[in-house]
């Protein structure tokens, strides 16, 4: 198992599901703060699965704690 964290803005759980969409973005607003494409998660996912592996995240939205992904690969 592989860990990855993060002291950012965090990811609330109802949000859980749309990061690993491709092109989707939590704040689609002109005015947000985080830049991005919405193309590194799903990405991530797409090469973990074709290893048969698996890719999941831990986070609650809150500032400042962030999120932990976290994959695993067969050996």
């Amino acid at each position: 198992m592989f860990p990855v964290e993060d002291n950012g803005i965090g990811i609330k759980p109802e949000h859980h599901s749309l990061i690993f969409r491709k092109f989707e973005q939590i704040d689609s607003s002109l005015s947000r703060k985080e830049e991005g494409t919405g193309l590194g998660l799903p990405l991530t996912r797409t090469l973990v699965e074709m290893h048969a592996g698996k890719i999941w995240l831990e986070s609650e939205g809150v500032p400042g704690i962030g999120s932990k992904f976290y994959f695993v690969l067969p050996w």
